[in-house]
């Protein structure tokens, strides 16, 4: 068994470094850059300078996006699937992806400085109002969480929560102008292309503290599996643990919202496959699992994007209902 996981992590490694270089390979420019030309730019090889530019500071920086989003989102499910102890709960369980929306449309839809700034202030004002309505709604949901020791209560007040700014949303998505809308919309369909170095500097160590609390939270994760009356009876802080998953789903769902949109269904469909293709419920394999079947998902996600000129949440949409489709049918536990 252990000798089958070792061999399984190493085929998803090496999978998942074929299709990171294939990734940096192709793009939406229409320029022809070959393996060569990628290891070129990197040795400081035989190569044009626009080439390494496009590899370096476009392609690049796009395929980490994407493999650090695969894995942010995909841990994040995981994190709320074990917390609910429901197949269905995903990284925007708590209404995160909709705290995010809201304070994108009051950026896009009902702040006219939000249409007057440059290009650049105008992105980075969208990522920190989607910041700021993320924080907001895991402060609301933290709040109540702290009063009410069902947690299943806690995601239905999480999921009216989300419904209620959902609301909000459209109201101002009906009384917003025609280009303001558009650009909303185009922040819905999730993108990984706007992402620069500079803000990758952002990005990379937020999700890289909401990984380290991930996994800070395994073995308790492992407890919660059996229950949360039964975790209590082993010593487990289950509010201190709860707080921690929290925090460490927002930092991840959060951050990748906030600069790429939101991306559905990585989140919800990659654990279950992880759970299937390793056939372990046991988080010290499934942490690492999911996070490389997140990373893996997207990536193939990217390549299709920019190859076939499709948003990306349509891909992670078609890759991902299948599966939520599959263990629905299966009726599988999160057990």
């Amino acid at each position: 068994m252990r000798s089958r996981t070792t061999i399984l992590f190493i085929v998803l490694s090496l999978v998942l470094c074929g299709l990171f270089i294939f990734d940096v390979t192709i793009g939406e420019d229409g320029v022809d850059i070959t393996f060569d030309d990628v290891v070129a730019s990197f040795s400081d090889g035989d190569v044009e300078d626009y080439k390494v530019t496009i590899v370096i500071d476009i392609r690049l920086v796009k395929a980490i996006m994407a493999l650090l989003a695969g894995i942010a989102l995909a841990l994040s499910g995981l994190q709320m699937q074990t917390l609910f102890r429901n197949p269905m709960a995903g990284p925007y369980t708590l209404g995160i992806s909709s705290g995010a929306s809201l304070g994108v449309a009051l950026f896009i839809l009902g702040a006219p400085l939000g249409q007057m700034l440059s290009s650049e202030l105008s992105t980075l004002g969208i990522a920190g109002a989607a910041w700021i309505g993320a924080l907001a709604t895991l402060f609301l949901v933290g709040a109540i969480s702290q009063r009410i020791k069902d947690i299943m209560v806690v995601l239905i007040i999480g999921i009216m929560i989300s419904s209620a700014v959902g609301a909000v949303v459209q109201i101002l998505q009906f009384m917003s102008q025609e280009e303001a809308l558009k650009n909303f919309v185009v922040w819905t369909m999730g993108s990984l292309g706007g992402v620069t170095w500079d803000k990758l500097y952002i990005i990379a160590p937020m999700i890289i503290v909401g990984l380290v609390m991930a996994v800070a939270v395994i073995k308790p994760m492992n407890m919660l599996l059996l229950g949360e009356g039964y975790a209590r009876t082993m010593g487990l802080n289950v509010a201190r643990t709860r707080l921690l998953i929290l925090l460490s789903t927002t930092l991840l769902a959060g951050t990748v919202t906030a600069f790429c949109g939101p991306i559905g269904f990585i989140g919800m469909a990659m654990p279950h496959l992880s759970r299937a293709i390793f056939a372990n419920a046991d988080h010290r394999t499934l942490l690492p699992a999911s996070a490389l079947m997140g990373a893996i998902a997207l990536l193939v996600c990217d390549i299709l994007s920019k190859m076939y000129t499709l948003p990306i949440n349509a891909l992670t949409a078609l890759l991902g209902i299948p599966i939520i489709i599959w263990v629905i049918v299966k009726k599988r536990n999160i057990v």
